[in-house]
């Protein structure tokens, strides 16, 4: 028999003419998952295995994108709960495709070909008995459960927001690191991991953004036809050289079967490069879109702050008092009562940005613990896979800033503090002491919500350095509030480190000469 053109998909056999697109993103995939267990079951047929590992494999996946800004475990779960099923219904995926091929490039005479075929449909039916116990265990209950609270925890991220751009970007990054790692080593497991890394990237772009995938749909799909049926071919190859199988009856034949195989593999990957490899590559374009520069920079604070908001049960707070924060930050700075050093002059420290995150980030541990919440927020920050665009010294920075927001006063020699350089513990006790005051700044008495469920306005702040001291006026402030007391001890640390005093008064009125600042956030 003739060999299959590369426009053909054969990893997806028989079939038929083009449906109606299934619907994205989790929901749809979740119960598509439901209706192709049921398929499955009537036989294990080859299109029905491929549709049900295919929408296995894209909740997986799903799962492992949204498992970096929502940490809720049951996304591991959900994960955890399919894989058993997924491996067992792959094997028996690669026993059918290897079918399909040696009938497609073998001759009903050739020796080699009876053999691997007797070979492979023997393995197929110990596959399909194997795949049935599995889908037998598969707790489709708990999976309905999933299917409806996952895909409402996903839904607080609108599709084609930056931070599903930064997720896109992580995922191109990975897999064009192993795209350069295949073409330098052009080993098999090297493209059978690029066929993966691209997968994961197409169904990111196709879950989560939609301008993008009506883009680079077509093209991601046909890339991934074509990694996968170069691993088809392996798998292929692999198992007519088991000793077991014994399908080359002499080196004539096993010669052959070689070079038939490695014309079409070839093929594959030189349509690989044609579209992946030089100045016009798919890489570059799909790079163009994605955050870089200010916009990546920015796009990786907004991932911090999505990751805090799925924890913090207090986030409004958090926002008020990272927007105070910023309002004391830049009066200081304006004031010029902020010095710059060579930690903050450095390329990979932004300081403001940091103060800013580490506001954001502040209430995250209190999922775990609303007593001692800020020591644990500081283990969860360190412990967060560094998003793209924030450097591992200003996440290390944040997180010493979030602990010491509250509770006992930082000192360069706390352990906390000992994977900081030297300068970066001034500037964590500095940043921190600007953090507490913008918190006891944020106090309920001080907010006059118009309605009930209206979002709490941030308080107006005007800041000045008259003589040697520094005055804060705050809209709604009254020393004689309890609150005063609160605030007169969060201004402790701060006054340490500008070495004056700090003063917080009333905020004078409209008319007056001073002015009000807003964050530029």
């Amino acid at each position: 028999m003739g060999a299959s053109p590369i426009s053909q998909q054969s990893r997806k056999p028989n079939s038929q003419p083009a449906a109606a697109k299934p619907k994205l993103g989790l929901r749809a995939w979740m119960h598509r998952v439901l209706e192709e267990c049921d398929r499955a079951a009537g036989g294990f047929d080859a299109e029905a295995v491929h549709d049900l590992r295919v929408a296995l494999r894209r909740c997986r996946s799903l799962a492992d994108g949204l498992r970096a800004i929502d940490p809720d475990p049951s996304w591991k779960d959900m994960k955890k709960s399919g894989k058993k099923l997924f491996q067992a219904l792959g094997e028996l995926r690669d026993m059918q495709v290897m079918q399909e091929w040696i009938e497609k490039l073998g001759d009903a005479a050739d020796p080699a070909a009876i053999k691997l075929l007797d070979h492979v449909r023997a393995r197929e039916a110990e596959c399909k008995q194997n795949a049935f116990k599995d889908l037998n265990q598969f707790d489709r209950k708990q999976w309905r459960q999933w299917s409806r609270t996952l895909p409402q925890r996903a839904s607080r991220v609108r599709p084609g927001s930056v931070v599903y751009l930064h997720l896109a970007l992580e995922k191109w990054t990975a897999a064009y690191d192993l795209h350069k790692r295949a073409l330098r080593t052009r080993s098999q497991a090297a493209f059978h991991e690029l066929r993966i890394g691209i997968k994961r990237f197409r169904y990111t772009v196709e879950n989560f953004l939609p301008q993008q995938h009506a883009k680079w749909g077509d093209d991601l799909k046909e890339l991934q036809d074509l990694l996968g049926e170069v691993h088809d071919l392996d798998v292929l190859w692999a198992t007519a050289l088991d000793p077991k199988v014994g399908a080359f009856p002499d080196a004539e034949s096993r010669q052959r079967w070689h070079e038939k195989l490695a014309a079409e593999r070839a093929r594959r990957i030189a349509r690989y490069r044609e579209k992946m490899v030089g100045k016009q590559s798919l890489w570059r374009v799909w790079r163009e879109e994605l955050p870089a520069g200010l916009r990546l920079r920015a796009a990786a604070l907004t991932r911090l702050k999505t990751w805090a908001a799925y924890l913090d049960p207090d986030f409004a707070h958090s926002q008020r008092v990272a927007q105070l924060a910023l309002l004391l930050y830049d009066g200081l700075q304006d004031a010029q009562l902020l010095r710059p050093q060579a930690a903050r002059e450095s390329s990979d420290l932004a300081p403001r940005e940091v103060l800013q995150a580490a506001a954001l980030m502040q209430g995250a541990g209190k999922v775990k613990d609303a007593e001692n919440y800020q020591k644990i927020s500081h283990r969860m920050i360190r412990s967060l896979p560094r998003p793209l665009g924030c450097s591992p010294r200003e996440l290390e920075l944040a997180a010493v800033v979030a602990r010491y927001h509250r509770g006992a006063l930082p000192r360069p020699g706390n352990k906390t503090m000992q994977p900081l350089a030297l300068p970066d513990r001034r500037l964590a006790m500095q940043l921190s002491g600007i953090l507490r005051l913008a918190n006891a700044l944020d106090h309920p008495s001080r907010n006059h919500p118009t309605m009930r469920g209206a979002v709490e306005p941030v308080p107006r702040l005007e800041l000045s350095a008259p003589g040697h001291s520094v005055v804060v006026r705050v809209a709604g402030y009254s020393p004689l509030d309890p609150s005063a007391e609160r605030t007169a001890g969060a201004r402790h640390l701060l006054e340490t480190m500008l070495r004056r005093p700090v003063i917080v008064r009333p905020q004078r009125a409209p008319a007056g000469n001073g002015r009000s600042r807003q964050p530029v956030t």
